[in-house]
């Protein structure tokens, strides 16, 4: 069903082209290379202890305030992050911008693993109890809290919150996903679109009607399961084609400094496109700069903020680094991306004419679960933006809105679901790093103190 004719398409295209143009993708790439040297390469030197902490992270610190376990806070900001970004996403950027844009949507991850750790450290220091009694925080809180003595705090805050809510209703939460669904389900099952919709639409209110423990319940059940699935078909189909490793990464490298030329199904593309696509792609996959994994960072059962930064830290690693690099080097050795096709059809190919049968189930049922789990992280992320612009009372009008429109995602096409989720967290993104930028001097003083403190008393205990 065609919702939208093609001027207001071509309207929003031009938006968003605007909108993640040069300016903000500096400045996303650039806070993230800033903090990385302000932190000291954190996110390489201090991987190792984040790991540490991550498998530790299970059982919630005794006596400290929060709502849910480190992992389980880690684990609902992957399911936000894990599911159509990195089979959808990555298949998008690669058909638009070629296979330098893996390039690229790799070094801003690097770099956006400090940012991650930043934002999600912040998001603890600043973070408040609401009036049910639930945790708050993320960067409308740190921002208010935190730059309260700036006059532009005022501005930045509500401003962060409003795109939050947009996006969770019109972007990342809620049609990408559902259409992502839909689409899967209608390859493997043949399953109508109408069913498809009014299954998810209830699966996701008893759900997200449950709050953030039953989210995260949920979350720590699926997201690792699925991800070690989905990597290991992954793994296989790479060691199936191992003889191809150094070509495609050589095409990789090539691309992203000299464009792609016009092969197959593929149209050509420049370096600046291969480059937006990228950092484009990259984003809405990790969401490190866009400010909401902080959110769910917030509710950690967690003491130290620089911990939980460094928990958090870890879900871009997995996310992009590890996820989005495999399903890109699938995509470029089968030869995928060179296919006349689109989004989750490509990335189906890709595994089908690998594993038959096998690899085709891989994609399509992980996807069906992956986008279900990020549109309940998403209406968390979207709850917790409504209650601080109107309070708890705000909540239940949210989230039965938030599930008409899950209802409705199934009947939007693929172009215009990408072009609306790409504004929107553009927006997002822009107060969220202004306040990252200018708390710099909090981030490094949290994180100086904590490692004088490791040091000081060695190794934490496991929990």
């Amino acid at each position: 069903m065609e919702l939208m004719d093609t001027g207001l398409l071509e309207t929003l295209t031009e938006i968003d082209e605007f909108v993640w143009g040069p300016p903000l993708l500096i400045l996303l790439v650039g806070t993230g290379v800033f903090l990385t040297w302000r932190l000291g390469l954190i996110q390489v030197l201090r991987l190792p202890l984040a790991l540490r902490y991550v498998r530790n992270s299970r059982k919630a610190e005794i006596g400290v305030k929060g709502d849910v376990s480190s992992f389980a806070a880690l684990s609902t900001a992957l399911s936000a992050t894990i599911g159509t970004g990195n089979r959808v996403g990555v298949a998008t950027a690669i058909k638009v911008g070629g296979p330098g844009a893996l390039f690229w949507m790799f070094l801003a991850a690097f770099f956006g693993m400090a940012t991650m750790y930043s934002e999600s450290l912040l998001a603890v220091k600043y973070r408040t109890v609401d009036a049910n009694g639930q945790m708050s925080g993320g960067p409308m809180y740190y921002i208010k809290n935190g730059l309260e003595h700036k006059k532009y705090s005022r501005v930045l805050a509500p401003l962060f919150a409003f795109f939050g809510v947009n996006v969770a209703l019109f972007g990342i939460g809620t049609f990408p996903q559902v259409n992502a669904i839909v689409d899967s389900a209608r390859i493997a099952f043949n399953i109508p679109e109408v069913l498809s919709a009014l299954a998810i639409s209830l699966f996701v209110a008893f759900v997200t009607l449950g709050g953030i423990r039953r989210i995260a319940a949920v979350a720590q059940l699926v997201v690792p399961f699925m991800a070690m699935a989905y990597v290991l078909g992954c793994l296989v189909i790479i060691t199936l084609n191992l003889e191809k490793i150094p070509e495609t990464f050589a095409l990789i490298v090539s691309s992203a400094f000299t464009g792609t030329a016009a092969r197959g199904g593929f149209l050509g593309a420049g370096v600046m496109l291969a480059v937006r696509m990228g950092i484009a792609r990259g984003i809405f996959s990790n969401e490190s700069g866009l400010g909401s994994a902080p959110i769910a960072a917030a509710a950690a059962k967690v003491k130290e903020p620089a911990k939980q930064g460094l928990i958090s830290m870890t879900g871009t690693f997995f996310d992009t680094i590890v996820v989005c690099l495999m399903t890109g080097t699938v995509l470029i050795m089968t030869d995928s991306w060179t296919e006349d096709l689109a989004g989750v059809y490509m990335t189906n190919y890709a595994f089908s004419t690998s594993l038959a049968e096998t690899g085709g189930y891989i994609v399509t049922v992980g996807l069906m679960f992956f986008a279900f789990t990020t549109i309940l992280g998403w209406n968390y992320y979207g709850e917790r933006c409504t209650e601080f612009l109107f309070g708890v009372k705000g909540i239940l009008p949210y989230k039965i809105i938030y599930i008409l429109i899950v209802s409705s995602g199934a009947f939007l096409t693929l172009d215009v679901i990408w072009v609306l989720a790409d504004i929107v967290n553009g927006l997002m993104a822009i107060p969220n790093l202004i306040a990252l930028l200018a708390l710099r001097k909090v981030i490094a003083a949290e994180t100086e103190q904590y490692f004088e403190k490791l040091k000081l008393r060695g190794p934490e205990p496991k929990n």
